[in-house]
């Protein structure tokens, strides 16, 4: 299913959805085909963010494009 698709159905909602295919463009993967799993409500979203499986994001419907932005070193430290 297709981002907009799923901004449609469920209108200014955070969703849990899998991640079916994507683009990556230097640090960012431009999420465009995704199948939702349910949605979550507000006061879950933190705890339901830190504990998605592998392949799977948690993401609000009201933005327009589905971008994650990579971290290439997590763990490195800036001073």
């Amino acid at each position: 299913m297709k981002w907009q698709e799923v901004r449609e159905l469920f209108p200014n909602q955070f969703v849990l959805v899998s991640v079916l295919n994507f683009l990556e463009e230097d640090d960012k993967k431009i999420i465009d085909e995704v199948a939702p799993i349910r949605t979550i409500p507000a006061e879950n979203v933190n705890k339901e963010f830190f504990n998605v499986d592998s392949g799977n994001i948690v993401y609000h419907t009201s933005n327009k494009e589905c971008i994650v932005h990579i971290r290439k070193n997590p763990l490195m430290r800036v001073r």
